[in-house]
């Protein structure tokens, strides 16, 4: 019998309007030595050879400039660019709707992560593959303690405790039928694969990368301009 091909498709929402920057432009479309930030994101996506396709969600105003710069940064695999929602979940909702019935398996990654490795990318992907939901996270280095009213509740044992990060990837059926779900019950959460424990189902871990940090602040922008030469 003939063995079915695996499509793979990446999930990248670009929709945000990213306020904690303080620019006057979206977070990922700032730019580090002159490359836009979603840019080498999607670099990273592109390089896989597991990946098949890349669909960006962005702003409705942002998607004809959006497609013009992919162009003329060479991106090859950036089969769709669709307008996003009001939230993050909502975009990457509009990126699940256009899934053609062939794609097997989802990657959802955040386009202001720019220095995860393909490595991690790719184990990720294997992991999904074979338990149909993984994510990326590191341990937690600091003490976390749980607060109210201004006092400390409670310590909590961080030898239980994960930092998560994305790429997250799933069976696309899976992370479908979560998305319709969260729909369906007005839920909002802060990570794909919360929506999919909400069914369930086991979300298993892949070890990720310190380097794999989130560009959401001034601070954070500092420090990608010192990653960028090394990664």
């Amino acid at each position: 019998m003939e063995k079915e091909i695996e499509k793979v498709t990446a999930i990248l929402p670009s929709a945000g309007s990213g306020r904690r920057m303080g620019k006057d432009i979206p977070k990922q479309f700032l730019k580090i030595q002159n490359k836009p930030i979603f840019i080498y994101t999607l670099e990273k996506l592109d390089s896989s050879t597991l990946i098949n396709e890349i669909i960006l969600v962005v702003r409705t105003e942002d998607v004809n400039a959006v497609k013009e710069t992919v162009e003329e940064w060479g991106i090859r695999k950036v089969s769709s660019v669709v307008p996003g929602g009001k939230e993050r979940q909502d975009s990457v909702l509009n990126g699940l709707k256009i899934l053609s019935e062939e794609v097997n398996i989802v990657v959802i990654h955040d386009a202001v992560r720019p220095f995860v490795s393909v490595e991690k990318i790719e184990e990720v992907i294997k992991v999904a593959r074979e338990k149909e939901a993984a994510i990326l996270a590191i341990p937690v280095k600091d003490t976390i303690k749980r607060g109210g009213d201004g006092c400390v509740e409670a310590t909590l044992n961080r030898n239980f405790l994960w930092s998560v990060q994305t790429p997250q990837a799933f069976k696309a059926d899976l992370i479908k039928k979560a998305f319709e779900k969260a729909r369906q019950d007005g839920i909002y959460a802060t990570d794909d694969s919360s929506l999919v424990e909400r069914l369930g189902y086991p979300v298993y871990i892949v070890e990720g990368e310190e380097q794999n940090i989130k560009i959401t602040s001034p601070e954070d922008l500092l420090i990608a301009e010192v990653f960028v030469d090394n990664y």
